[in-house]
C-alpha cells in the first residue's frame, strides 16, 4: 500500500462519515470499493471532480476502485439533495450519455493496467434489465421495511416539505435499487464499500444493510463533504452555467480561470481536495501563499494541478497564455495560437461586428475598419486622430495609418482583434 486512504482523505479534509470497522478493513487487505456516476449529462463538470479523485486516492493506497455507471438508475432520479423531481432520460439519451461519462473518467483512472487493483468501470443495467419487479419485490423489497426507508433523510425532507407534489414511488424506491447495487458489486465484484457524497449516507447505508440481511455480509461506507465555497454561493457554478470536465463544453482557458479566480480561503481548501500535492508541499504553498497573497500562489498552482490532470500539460501552458492577453504582453503569434472557442471565452462581453471575406480578400484600410466597417470608433477623424496617438492595435500589434487589413491577420480563420489603448477591445468576425 502506498497511502492509507483514510488519513490521506482526514487531513485533506475529504472524510465525513466512516462507517466502524472500514479503516481496519482497508488495512487488513486489498479491498474493493465503488462510487457511483449519474449519466445525466454527457460529461461530468467539476462537481463529481471529488468523487474521481476519491478513486484515484483509492487506487493510490493499493485497493481496487469501481466506478459505476447509473444506466438504471439514470432512468429513475436520485432524490437525494433534490427538492424535485427529476426529469427522466431516455434509452437514446442515455447511452450517449454513458458513453461521455465514461471517456471522461478513463482520462482520470487507470481501467488498463495488469496490476490486481486495476479499476473496472460498470454499468447497472446490465444487471438491472434481467430483474423483474415481482423478483425485485420478492428478493429484495422484503429485506428492507417501510420504517426504515422512511427514516433516511433524503425521503423525510422530501415528504415533510410543503411541496404539494411529495415524494413519488419512482423516487421512494430509489435507494433500495441503489442498495440491490451495492449487494450485487459486494456477490459478483467482491466489492466491500461504497464511497460517496454526504448526501448519499442514506443510500449508502441502506445498501450495507440489504447485504446484511440478505446475505449475512458484512460491508462498509464512506462518505466525503459536499464541497462549499467561502462566499457561500454553488461550487463548480459560474454566471455561464458548470464548469465541464470536457474541453468542448468549457474551454481549458475558462477551466482554469475558475480555480484562478477563487478566492484565498477556497484556494487553501482546495489545494488539499483537487491536487495529489503531498502534506508538506501543501503546507509550505499556503504560508508562502500568506506572505504575499497579491501573488495568488495559491490559485495558480491549483490551477496547474487541476488543469494539467484534467486537459494535460499542453493545454494548461495555453489557457496560461490566453490568461495573459487581456493583461500581458502577448503577441499575434499568440494570439493567432488560439482557438475559436477559447478566443471567445477571452473576449466574452467584447462588442463585435461582422464584415465579409471578400472585403477583406481586396483588403480594408484601417481608418475604414476602426469606423465605416465596425462602429468601433464613431468617425474617420476619430480614427486618424487614435492612429496618430499609436494607441490603435491589431491583434495586439501597434499599427500606423495606412495600415491594411488583410487575410493574413485572421485569427481562428475568422477574427480580428481591434483594440485603442490597454482596455479597450473589439472583434471583427469574417462571414
Amino acid at each position: 500500500m502506498t497511502e492509507n486512504f483514510v488519513e490521506e482523505l482526514r487531513w485533506r479534509g475529504l472524510l465525513h462519515n466512516i462507517m466502524p470497522g472500514t479503516e481496519e478493513q482497508l488495512q487488513k487487505e486489498l479491498t474493493t470499493a465503488y462510487i457511483g456516476f449519474d449519466p445525466t449529462a454527457d460529461s461530468l463538470h467539476i462537481g463529481s471532480l471529488v468523487q474521481i479523485i476519491l478513486l484515484k486516492h483509492f487506487q493510490n493506497s493499493g485497493h481496487k476502485p469501481i466506478a459505476l455507471l447509473g444506466g438504471a438508475t439514470g432512468m429513475i432520479g436520485d432524490p437525494s439533495g433534490k427538492s424535485a423531481e427529476r426529469n427522466l432520460l431516455n434509452e437514446k439519451t442515455l447511452k450517449k450519455n454513458i458513453a461521455g461519462v465514461k471517456k471522461t473518467l478513463e482520462r482520470f483512472i487507470d481501467f488498463t493496467s495488469k496490476k490486481p487493483n486495476s479499476a473496472e468501470l460498470v454499468d447497472n443495467y446490465d444487471w438491472m434489465k434481467k430483474l423483474t419487479f415481482l423478483e425485485f419485490a420478492r428478493d429484495i423489497g422484503k429485506h428492507i421495511t417501510v420504517n426504515y426507508m422512511m427514516a433516511k433523510d433524503s425521503v423525510k425532507n422530501r415528504i415533510n416539505t410543503e411541496s404539494k407534489e411529495g415524494m413519488s414511488f419512482t423516487e421512494f424506491t430509489y435507494q433500495l435499487v441503489q442498495g440491490y447495487d451495492f449487494l450485487y458489486l459486494y456477490n459478483n465484484n467482491n466489492c466491500k464499500l461504497q464511497i460517496g457524497g454526504s448526501d448519499q449516507w442514506g443510500n449508502i447505508t441502506t445498501g450495507a444493510e440489504l447485504i446484511r440481511r440478505k446475505v449475512q455480509g458484512k460491508a462498509f461506507a464512506l462518505t466525503t463533504p459536499l464541497v462549499t465555497k467561502a462566499d457561500g454561493t454553488k461550487f463548480g457554478k459560474t454566471e455561464g452555467g458548470n464548469i465541464w470536465l470536457d474541453a468542448n463544453r468549457t474551454s481549458p482557458y475558462k477551466f482554469y480561470q475558475y480555480w484562478f479566480n477563487s478566492s484565498d480561503e477556497d484556494a487553501e481548501k482546495y489545494i488539499k481536495i483537487f491536487t495529489f500535492l503531498d502534506q508538506k508541499t501543501i503546507e509550505e504553498l499556503i504560508a508562502e501563499h500568506k506572505k504575499a497573497p497579491h501573488l495568488r500562489l495559491l490559485q495558480k498552482r491549483v490551477g496547474e494541478e487541476v488543469t494539467k490532470m484534467t486537459h494535460g500539460d499542453e493545454a494548461y501552458v495555453n489557457a496560461v497564455k490566453a490568461s495573459s492577453i487581456l493583461f500581458g504582453k502577448s503577441t499575434a503569434e499568440d494570439l493567432k495560437q488560439l482557438d475559436e472557442m477559447t478566443l471567445l471565452d477571452v473576449f466574452e462581453g467584447v462588442p463585435q461586428a461582422e464584415i465579409s471575406i471578400s472585403d477583406l480578400e481586396k483588403e480594408i484600410d484601417i481608418v475604414s475598419a476602426l469606423n465605416e466597417k465596425s462602429g468601433f470608433l464613431k468617425s474617420n477623424g476619430e480614427a486618424r486622430r487614435a492612429l496618430k496617438e499609436n494607441s490603435i492595435s491589431v491583434n495586439k500589434e501597434k499599427v500606423k495609418e495606412g495600415f491594411q487589413l488583410s487575410k493574413e491577420d485572421l485569427i481562428a480563420d475568422k477574427f480580428i482583434l481591434l483594440q485603442r489603448g490597454k482596455r479597450n477591445y473589439f472583434l471583427l468576425k469574417v462571414v
